[in-house]
């Protein structure tokens, strides 16, 4: 049997050789890992798609357009002639005299004497014109114009008007005075109650006025039904 040699210089870079492969292998391992691991984690979504504007959009449809060149065959844009018809169908007329007598602006039939006035909202029963005329609704409260001027005399029936038909009042009466201590003796209170109560912001309150009955004033007095709060 052979001694072995003092310093065996082959063996150890055999050794070498072995432990260098080995890391490798380790090495190229490790980057096998780390791939299939890439490969395997979920990939992260793609950022949300901005909305376009609405003139981006209107930049695309209208992409390559261009203004028509006129000529001959071109057809000019004509403006209407004359008034445009208006449509009318028969029961619109009905319709708007419903909605005027809601809102207050139907015309009011009038009739007045030296003594007596009397007016209703078109259209109204004439059965209730009738009862109001009699003095058959209860009066739930009255203003009196004795010595106001005309335009005070306007503000406070308006203002009284107002106030009670919000309280559900149906009926009041408005005292305005027979014009015996006014110049010349004339009735002005009452000829201009007469306008006031059948036209302009009045008219939103009333459906019709009568003059009173003895018991309650008689020529120097109207009754005034009121509309219902709301309508």
């Amino acid at each position: 049997m052979a001694a072995k040699p003092f310093n065996d210089a082959f063996g150890k870079l055999k050794a070498l050789k072995k432990a260098s492969e080995k890391e490798a292998e380790a090495g190229q391992a490790r980057q096998r890992a780390r791939v299939k691991a890439e490969a395997e984690r979920p990939s992260d979504p793609p950022p949300p798609r901005r909305e376009q504007s609405e003139w981006e959009l209107w930049q695309q449809a209208t992409a390559g357009a261009r203004p028509v060149e006129r000529g001959r065959d071109t057809v000019a844009r004509r403006a209407p002639q004359g008034p445009v018809e208006k449509f009318w169908h028969p029961d619109l007329d009905a319709v708007d005299a419903l909605r005027a007598l809601v809102n207050g602006d139907a015309p009011f039939d009038l009739s007045d004497t030296d003594e007596f006035v009397e007016g209703w909202v078109a259209g109204l029963d004439h059965q209730v014109v009738g009862k109001l005329r009699r003095g058959e609704f209860a009066v739930q409260g009255h203003v009196d114009l004795h010595g106001l001027t005309r335009a005070e005399a306007k503000a406070a029936v308006d203002d009284f008007l107002r106030r009670s038909r919000s309280a559900g009042k149906r009926c009041v009466l408005v005292v305005h005075g027979r014009g015996l201590h006014s110049k010349d003796q004339l009735p002005v209170l009452k000829d201009a109650l007469k306008t006031w109560l059948g036209s302009g912001r009045f008219a939103r309150h009333v459906l019709a006025f009568a003059t009173a009955r003895p018991a309650d004033g008689g020529a120097g007095a109207v009754y005034v039904l009121l509309r219902r709060p709301g309508r």
